[in-house]
């Protein structure tokens, strides 16, 4: 970090001579700077000067760049060429100490100094202590705002910067001044120059050419711009407004495009000043960089009006050339579209006989293969011969008969080719006609030759199919005799078996009543024993009739199962509509169920939805299923827990009844018979549990007659869920 501190320096003009340094050397240092032509190899003769002759132990010079407003290091003496090539200071920074020291146009010393400065100065020097001494770009010696640079220089002393250091500085300014203005006039005689030549060759060019700025003003245009697009005070009204017609539409063309970032074309349509006519242009725009950060528009005009119009033209006459082209491709094509249109052979031959002509089919028959000659191609060759002497010998016949019998029209022969690969007789049918021209003149005989070999074939094929045929109607005949028998013979049988469906029903239903009565009897009777009508009993008694009277209870409910399914069968189970409320239903079927619940260790749930409606259903139906569901969920679960849950499917408008236990479960493979009669689940406890596997079988034609149906969701060992689905109205009558 470094202070600043002016030196002490009188306003007044410095005198430029002094006692320090010779006159010799002052006049070789003006003559070195002469002599050079470039800023760094001057500045670098000043330095090396300062250094030999006024005690500068280390020197920089920096130039100040107008162009880019930037302070740039132009070469050094002591320091390295990066880090004066990487010096680079803003101008506009006016409150830069360098800056300040540049603009002040008065040396400024930097001294070494523990104490913080407001700005950091970094230099190429580094931390030494320096003198920053403007360059004076003025010959008379006034101050200008900013001058040419500033040279840093260190090794000297404290105080005021010596004369001669001053005037080197001076001196060196002037120079690189008056390079860089001579630089300017140069460069400005060679724009000007350019400029001259720009516009002489693009008023040489007939296509307008101009160029516009981002906003659409004309910067630069050639005289065929100029006729379009600008109108002076003298021309007349007519040429003004379609020249500002042409400016609207040239312009709204550009802002079209301005946002394509590279170069465009398309077509732009423009009214003649002086003939009032469109004109057609293809205007070719390419953005180019004018000004800094500025961006404009190079147009070329070309005028495609006539092109245009020849092009259609020229469109016009390769449309008609086509037509032409296809009207011809047609004639010539009709030929070869009647012969290689079908698969027989077509040979067209002229008025020697000679063939003329001929499609694929006919070449296989009467052209000798290309290759190697051995004895399969001779052999091929042999029969392509006979054919053709076979084929000349017919059309000779043609022309002959035609010019002594006068005949016109079609021929038709039959005769006898060789297959040229597999030496097979070939029998054909010849078809020829004659194709005349406009005048009537014998042009060529087209002859078809039609392979009669596929027709005899089918001729054979065809008396065979007859035959076989007959013999199959026949055997059908003899099929459907015998069919109409079989099928009196099932019909038959089909009534038998009804009949004897219907006598098991009947059977059933007789025996169940038969055997409904009796028990009842016996349940009767053991009932009023165990009440103790008849007597006290001892304790052995007493259990023997209870195990009687659940046994008889339990042939009851088969009976009763027996009898249902009997009924189904036959379709006289009895079904009674009316309006029921489940939440009562489930009450009963839980009071009902409570005392095989008590002998159990199972934990009975059940969940019930608020918005449960009535359902038109019969009753006792529903309550029978619910409770041998209920009943199966319970023997069939040693452990855990059972839940009986009711949801109303509004969707569907339904309830539905699940019955879940966590049960034995049921394998996949009974699922599939489970509601089968006298199925049950093929596991040890089922087997111990007992049962005649109706219930289910019962439950689901139930569920049937009641329009509904009965779902399973069961994993074996887990427990099975069975639920129960009804309309909330009878679906059928």
């Amino acid at each position: 970090m470094v202070n600043i501190a002016p030196l002490d320096a009188s306003p007044s003009p410095r005198p430029r001579t002094g006692g320090g340094i010779g006159s010799r050397p002052k006049l070789a240092l003006v003559e070195a700077l002469l002599a050079e032509e470039e800023a760094r190899p001057c500045a670098v003769v000043a330095l090396r000067w300062l250094v030999r002759h006024a005690g500068v132990e280390r020197a920089v010079c920096a130039v100040a760049d107008s162009e880019s407003g930037r302070l740039l290091g132009l070469t050094g003496i002591g320091v390295s060429i990066a880090s004066v090539d990487a010096f680079n200071l803003d101008l506009g920074d006016r409150t830069h100490p360098l800056v300040v020291a540049l603009s002040g146009g008065e040396p400024v010393v930097f001294h070494d100094s523990s104490q913080p400065l407001l700005r950091a100065v970094e230099t190429p020097l580094g931390n030494l202590s320096f003198h920053a001494v403007p360059l004076s770009g003025s010959k008379d010696g006034s101050k200008e705002e900013i001058g040419p640079g500033l040279l840093l220089l260190t090794g000297l002393e404290d105080g005021p910067v010596p004369d001669d250091i001053l005037w080197a500085a001076e001196l060196l300014g002037v120079r690189l001044a008056s390079l860089w203005y001579r630089r300017a006039q140069a460069e400005e005689r060679r724009h000007k120059r350019e400029r001259s030549w720009l516009f002489s060759i693009i008023n040489a060019v007939t296509d307008p050419i101009l160029l516009t700025d981002a906003d659409g003003r004309i910067l630069v245009a050639n005289a065929g711009a100029e006729m379009l697009l600008t109108a002076g005070e003298d021309k007349r009204e007519g040429w003004r407004r379609a020249v500002a017609l042409n400016n609207m539409l040239f312009s709204a063309s550009l802002f079209t495009n301005a946002a394509e970032s590279g170069p465009t074309r398309r077509e732009l349509l423009l009214v003649d000043p002086s003939e009032g006519r469109d004109l057609l242009f293809e205007v070719l725009s390419t953005p180019v960089p004018i000004r800094l950060g500025e961006t404009g528009v190079v147009s070329v005009l070309r005028n495609v009006t006539d092109l245009r119009r020849a092009t259609e033209e020229i469109e016009e006459n390769y449309r008609r050339l086509r037509v032409a082209e296809a009207a011809t491709r047609a004639e010539r094509d009709r030929l070869d579209l009647i012969l290689n249109s079908v698969l027989d052979p077509i040979l067209v031959t002229d008025a020697e006989g000679n063939i003329a002509r001929m499609n694929p089919p006919a070449e296989r028959m009467f052209t000798i293969p290309r290759g190697k000659r051995d004895s399969r191609n001779t052999e091929v060759e042999r029969r392509v011969r006979t054919n053709d002497a076979v084929f000349t010998s017919f059309v000779s016949g043609l022309f002959v008969s035609s010019l002594h019998a006068g005949q016109e029209g079609h021929w038709r022969r039959t005769l006898s080719l060789i297959d040229p690969q597999t030496g097979k007789t070939v029998p054909v049918e010849a078809i020829s006609g004659k194709v005349a021209s406009k005048h009537g003149e014998e042009m060529v005989i087209v002859t078809i030759l039609h392979d009669l070999t596929e027709a005899e074939e089918k001729a054979r094929l065809y008396e065979q199919v007859t035959r076989h045929s007959e013999e199959l109607r026949e055997r059908v005949r003899e099929a459907t005799a015998e069919l109409a028998e079989q099928n009196e013979l099932l019909r038959r049988q089909a009534f038998q078996l009804e009949q004897a469906s219907a006598a098991k029903s009947q059977f059933l239903a007789n025996v169940s009543h038969e055997l409904r009565t009796p028990l009842n009897a016996i349940m009767g009777y053991t009932h009023l024993m165990l009440e103790g009508v008849s007597g006290a009993m001892t304790p052995q008694q007493h259990d023997k009739l209870g195990r009687i009277d659940a046994n008889a209870r339990h042939l009851l409910a088969v009976i009763n199962d027996l009898l249902d399914i009997a009924r189904i069968e036959s379709g006289k189970m009895p079904v009674q509509i009316e309006c029921v409320r489940l939440p009562e239903l489930i009450d009963e079927v839980m009071t009902e169920v409570e005392p095989v619940i008590a002998g159990t260790r199972l934990a009975v749930e059940r969940a019930l939805s608020p918005d449960l409606p009535e359902i038109e259903t019969d009753r006792q139906k529903v309550k029978q299923i619910v409770l041998n569901l209920l009943s199966n969920a319970l023997k069939f679960t040693p452990q855990g827990s059972v839940a009986i849950r009711l949801d109303h499917e509004k969707g569907a408008d339904e309830i539905s009844i699940a019955v879940t236990d966590t049960g034995i479960g049921i394998a996949e493979d009974n699922q599939k018979t489970i509601f089968e009669a006298f199925e049950q689940a093929n596991s040890s406890y089922a087997r111990r549990q007992g049962g005649t596997g109706l219930g289910l079988s019962i439950c689901r034609r139930l569920a049937h007659i009641l329009d509904g149906r009965i779902t399973l969701v069961s994993q074996l060992g887990e427990g099975s869920t069975f639920t129960l689905y009804l309309p909330c109205k009878p679906r059928t009558a």
